[in-house]
Parts: structure tokens; sequence; C-alpha cells
């Protein structure tokens, strides 16, 4: 990745089936994200659960709105950010 700004942050943990199909959708669609380890870095995973109300990785913040964030395998919002991405 760039040292630009990316679209998305991705907060993942290892041996996590959503969180990988979550980074292969935006791979496959050209979105960039920051990937963020939440079990090497404690003040991401305070922030996810403790300021998000998450419990559930992966979660998902678009970096240009954060308002826009959501857990989970959420088809329905990669779809959304891919479309908004397209249209942009």
């Amino acid at each position: 990745m760039t040292s630009s700004p990316t679209d998305y942050t991705v907060y993942t943990k290892p041996e996590c089936p959503n969180c990988d199909r979550t980074k292969a959708y935006f791979e496959s669609k050209g979105i960039t994200y920051t990937a963020v380890d939440i079990t090497e870095n404690p003040a991401a995973l305070e922030y996810i659960t403790e300021e998000l109300g998450y419990a559930q990785a992966p979660v998902v913040q678009n970096n240009a709105d954060d308002q826009d964030h959501w857990s989970g395998l959420r088809r329905d919002k990669l779809v959304q950010a891919s479309m908004n991405r397209q249209a942009a």
C-alpha cells in the first residue's frame, strides 16, 4: 500500500474467515484499506469495543465518514463500498 490515506480501516484478528473475506473483497474491487490486528494492538481493541461498541471481528471503518462503520461480514455494506468507489 502507498502512504496515501486508505479508504477503510479493517480491524481484524488471526484465523478469522470473515476478516479474510472482507479484505479479499476490498482487494478484488480495488478498495484500499489498512488492516489492524486487534490481538497485537490493545488500543485498537479498546477503540472498537468501547468507542464503537462491537464485539465481533472484522470491524470496518470508512475513513472518509466516521459514522460509517460495521461489524462482521456484511455483504450489503461491502457492495455499497464498491458502488461508492465506482461513483467517485
